[in-house]
């Protein structure tokens, strides 16, 4: 029988802490829990777990430096949970490198399915598709999940990789919106367009790429995004 998915639940409120340990232990999975971020990043140090619920707002230290902390000891995907339903938040959540984000008052269940939905995006590459292209003076190498520009790294989140692979192995195929929500983060993100936008606009950023330019993703509007991109010889 294989290991279910670990979660570590961060919250300093133990009403909320309890709830979701237990709902995603009736959901399946394990769960360990922390109320404090020295605590967190303790458990995290210990147990490796498969994937972190954090609160931004800790007694001892915020979340998002708890955030910090685990980057530097996992790669884990990371979803935030936070009481501020501002786009301020949510993108500065998303740029530290968040993998997805929940807003206070929540139900238990859809935390659950978020939490799959996160797992399910953080696993793997896309079945078929070219393996390696060009864009835009940038090399993509969707074996080996790298992205360089004249030899040199550049560094994406992991959510920023699997936008980026799934346009890739689909490079000069229109998706549309629904599509990409659906494939990068699970079906239940299918009408969320803007936060589409969000990462879009992040993985621009990286590529070296805008929203003018285009050179690299572009925007179809009302409909989706597609990559510009061409095969290359890996014998080059």
């Amino acid at each position: 029988m294989s290991v279910q998915p670990l979660v570590l639940v961060v919250d300093d409120e133990p009403g909320i802490l309890r709830l979701l340990k237990q709902e995603l232990s009736a959901q399946g999975f394990r769960v360990i829990g922390a109320s404090s971020g020295e605590e967190a990043l303790r458990l995290a140090e210990e147990h490796r777990p498969d994937i972190v619920l954090l609160d931004i707002l800790m007694p001892d230290i915020s979340g998002l430096e708890v955030m910090r902390g685990l980057r530097q000891r996992s790669n884990a995907p990371v979803i935030l949970v936070t009481a501020r339903d501002t786009d301020t938040d949510k993108i500065r959540g998303l740029e530290l490198g968040a993998d997805d984000y929940i807003v206070k008052p929540f139900n238990p269940e859809e935390v659950a399915a978020r939490v799959r939905a996160v797992l399910r995006r953080a696993s793997g590459l896309p079945p078929g598709g070219r393996r390696l292209l060009s864009a835009g003076g940038l090399e993509i190498d969707l074996e080996r999940r790298l992205v360089t520009r004249q030899g040199k790294l550049v560094p994406l989140t992991r959510t920023e990789w699997q936008l980026l692979q799934h346009l890739a192995a689909h490079a000069g195929k229109v998706l549309t919106n629904r599509e990409l929500l659906s494939k990068v983060w699970g079906p239940e993100y299918g009408d969320d367009v803007q936060y589409l936008r969000v990462w879009v606009a992040r993985l621009r950023r990286k590529l070296g790429d805008s929203a003018a330019r285009q050179a690299i993703i572009k925007t179809m509007p009302g409909i989706g995004y597609m990559l510009e991109a061409s095969p290359v010889s890996p014998e080059r």
